[in-house]
């Protein structure tokens, strides 16, 4: 895909050059990002967000902004220069999380119990700055970038999966988005090909025993005790059973049983998740887990309801699309800035994103020991360094840009 006479150029476009986005739409774009921050919505109950981001883009004199998945927006901002027919997808989740914040930021939320702790304000700031930029320079290329402000990335039922439902990748011919990344450096881009995040199942379990008195506990089955034996053996399915350059992760998240000092529990749930890296390991664990726990309930004359939820498949960079990011990245920050560095094991439903079309996920540093941008994601006291934005919003914009410039023969969705 690469030229031989110009590492930077890809799939026979001229090479990257480095956006400068207005300081004006920087400005508004972290403005916007503190005030979705101070204003979380949870999964699939993103109706102010929805509705603050129309304005907003509205405002920059974008038409046709509509509706979908539930509480999401797309937006089509299409090129008026050199004729082209390549469309490209920017996703950015908007959802939030129900943690309580404890990051101390002036702007902290105002919703109880709810935060950005994952940086989808971040995420949804960015699409707005790389929508209004693109609106404003759509006379200097061709083809159409269609924002999709996505809603329910961390909760079912899944944004991902609605948008793709709903065709909105029907018409593309591939799809980027970043995610901020609060383990490497602010000012440096990560990214490589080949499997990027894990696939997410989630589980339900039912442990039920026989209530008794406390004091007399073999008058019973202590569900309790079945419950932290069965929570102790599926962790040896990873450490265990399982090659560890396979990539594997079974957390149990949650166990609720017992309501009083002097009674042995008759009923214990449980609920956890499991994390892979190939269908393998994924339909195997599913085995296994269900076999452990039926194993254990019955050697203590137990039973177990175990229901196991398929979720996002895992992302799995393309690597021309790979490529066209760290051109693009290498252009706007530096090669010293770009690091190919493996996948994690979160999860991400962009992966239905990648099971549709070719498609990169990045991720953009944001770690910064001076402005507290350290806590992992998910954390209450999760921070994002603001000054990384403009970076991850020129690579998106400069990736966009550059896509649509490649000869369709180059970069071939079909």
């Amino acid at each position: 895909m690469s030229n031989p006479d110009d590492p930077t150029a890809v799939g026979g476009a001229a090479a990257p050059v480095p956006v400068d986005i207005d300081a004006g739409i920087l400005d508004r774009m972290i403005e916007i990002r503190r005030h979705l921050h101070r204003n979380p919505e949870l999964s699939n109950r993103e109706v102010n967000t929805q509705r603050y981001l129309r304005q907003m883009l509205a405002d920059q004199g974008i038409a046709d902004i509509r509706d979908v998945a539930g509480f999401g927006l797309a937006v089509d901002i299409v090129g008026t220069g050199k004729p082209s027919n390549r469309k490209l997808v920017i996703r950015a989740d908007i959802d939030a999380l129900p943690i309580e914040e404890e990051s101390g930021v002036d702007y902290a939320s105002i919703n109880p119990g709810v935060m950005h702790a994952c940086g989808h304000d971040a995420h949804a700031s960015m699409g707005f700055a790389v929508a209004a930029h693109l609106h404003r320079s759509r006379d200097d290329f061709g083809g159409t970038v269609r924002l999709i402000f996505q809603p329910a990335e961390e909760d079912e039922p899944s944004g991902g999966r609605r948008v793709v439902e709903e065709g909105l990748l029907d018409d593309v011919d591939a799809a980027i988005c970043v995610h901020v990344d609060p383990y490497t450096q602010s000012g440096k881009i990560a990214v490589s090909s080949g499997p990027y995040t894990l696939a997410c199942d989630t589980f339900d379990v039912v442990v039920t025993g026989s209530a008794a008195h406390a004091a007399k506990p073999y008058e019973g089955i202590d569900a309790i005790a079945v419950a932290c034996s069965m929570v102790t053996e599926l962790q040896k399915i990873v450490s265990r059973e399982i090659d560890p350059y396979d990539p594997l992760v079974i957390s149990v998240t949650t166990i609720n049983g017992g309501s009083a000092y002097n009674v042995i529990a008759g009923k214990v749930t449980l609920k956890g998740t499991i994390r892979s890296g190939s269908d393998a390991s994924r339909e195997r664990a599913w085995r296994r887990v269900r076999a452990i726990l039926e194993g254990i309930a019955t050697s203590h004359g137990a039973s177990v309801q175990l229901d196991i939820h398929k979720g996002e498949p895992g992302v799995v960079n393309d690597v021309e699309m790979t490529e066209l990011v760290v051109a693009s990245a290498k252009a706007c920050i530096g090669a010293e800035n770009v690091l190919n560095t493996p996948g994690w094991t979160i999860a991400d439903d962009f992966g239905y994103y990648s099971e549709k079309r070719p498609s990169v996920y990045f991720r953009l540093g944001i770690r910064n020991e001076a402005v507290g941008s350290v806590f992992p994601l998910h954390h209450a006291r999760f921070r994002v360094d603001e000054a990384a934005l403009k970076l991850g919003a020129a690579t998106l914009a400069s990736a966009a840009t550059m896509f649509l410039s490649t000869q369709p023969e180059s970069l071939d969705a079909q």
